[in-house]
């Protein structure tokens, strides 16, 4: 059977992912499904760096507001949604087009991933979450480093839900998640893909991430949050959990200064891009898309990319 098409743009946070993935879809006849673990809920525009109606440009736009902040959004979800709009854009004759950063979730739904689950889960998982609470997130980071030291090194030990996810595991079946996503990764995608990773000088882009700081507390990001924490959204929530939502929420409640939150949300917001940069180069059949090899020039990219798909651009 031959396989379906896929195109997928990705790359660390504030590197121009929205605007390059907007053109490409007018050029190819695609819509658009986001791989973004925050512009999947509503009332969360700012933090999120959310596509406008504007940037759209007409493009239809896939799993962006429409999630409520204390919905639970995960890679299982993520998966089951952008599956069910991958068969509607396939039906409406469109090509696809994976737009975010979230490798992880990128990967799930490229290689099928299969997430096991069983109903000891949620048990495990409630456990899991009361040792949090008791002892802390670091805590149970050593825990995951004495059982799978290898997910240790790649999760974060702020990351309490990829955390807890690996424990939960492991706990389950006896075995590794690490050894589980490499077997998972040996798959072969059922789709015909182009997976395309824009870069660009690393000073550059934390120049720009910390531009789009500052833009986003001058268009209402304290006030965004304070507007999410009188509907009752609190830090417990995967959405307040979300880079520039936990960080004013903070200073909101009182455990810092707005100054401080800032600084904290410029830093490991850097450490994110980081991450998601180390994540895309372990990934198998990836173009890197440096931007300084086309001159800072983004059309050049989009030409690259459309002669690389072979793919005739529309007039």
């Amino acid at each position: 059977m031959e396989k379906r098409p896929l195109i997928i743009i990705t790359g660390p946070t504030a590197v121009g992912k929205t605007e390059l993935s907007i053109k490409l879809s007018k050029a190819v006849g695609g819509e658009i499904i986001s791989a973004d673990s925050m512009q999947v809920y509503r009332h969360m525009d700012i933090g999120s760096a959310k596509v406008t109606k504007e940037e759209m440009d007409g493009v239809p736009h896939h799993l962006i507001d429409v999630l409520e902040p204390w919905e639970d959004f995960n890679v299982v979800v993520f998966q089951q949604m952008a599956n069910k709009a991958l068969e509607g854009i396939y039906a409406r004759g469109a090509v696809p087009i994976i737009a975010g950063g979230t490798g992880f979730y990128i990967q799930a739904l490229l290689y099928s991933v299969d997430f096991k689950e069983n109903p000891e889960g949620r048990q495990i998982r409630e456990e899991l979450e009361a040792l949090v609470r008791e002892k802390g997130a670091e805590y149970l980071h050593q825990c995951l480093d004495r059982v799978d030291p290898e997910s240790a090194a790649a999760i974060h030990s702020h990351n309490v839900k990829r955390v807890i996810r690996a424990l939960e595991y492991y706990r389950q079946t006896g075995q590794k998640i690490s050894v589980h996503n490499q077997e998972e990764r040996q798959k072969k995608s059922p789709f015909s893909f182009a997976y395309y990773v824009i870069s660009m000088d690393r000073s550059r882009l934390y120049e720009r991430i910390d531009q789009r700081v500052d833009q986003m507390l001058a268009h209402g990001l304290v006030e965004e949050v304070e507007r999410l924490k009188a509907m009752g959204c609190h830090r417990g929530m995967v959405s307040m959990q979300g880079l520039g939502y936990k960080e004013i929420l903070d200073y909101l409640d009182g455990k810092c200064s707005l100054e401080e939150a800032v600084y904290i949300l410029k830093r490991d917001t850097r450490h994110f891009a980081k991450r998601q940069l180390t994540w895309f180069k372990r990934e198998r059949d990836v173009r890197w898309m440096h931007l300084e090899d086309f001159g800072g020039d983004r059309q050049k990219v989009l030409e690259a990319m459309l002669q690389g798909m072979k793919i005739p651009k529309v007039q």
